[in-house]
């Protein structure tokens, strides 16, 4: 378990301080014996860029990129609130 914790925190802590990737809104999971990477960012190619760093960091580790793509236009149609 605290291999698993201290896992955790490299990750978190390449997640934030590597200046290609810089995002501390990635969250670190164990799902079995895959480490799953999830949160949002604002494309597609960002959250490439994020799975690579830790892949090419953590090659032994089996990694899951569960990372959405936020919204980042303004909405097409207009919202009516009644």
């Amino acid at each position: 378990m605290t291999k698993q914790i201290d896992l955790e925190a490299e990750i978190q802590r390449l997640l934030a301080e590597d200046d290609r990737i810089a995002e501390q809104g990635i969250t670190v999971h164990h799902r079995e014996n895959t480490l799953v990477l999830g949160g949002e960012v604002e494309s597609a190619g960002r959250r490439d860029e994020i799975c690579r760093q830790i892949t090419a960091h953590f090659p032994e580790l089996a990694i899951t990129c569960d990372i959405g793509i936020t919204r980042a236009q303004a909405p097409a149609e207009v919202e009516e609130i009644s």
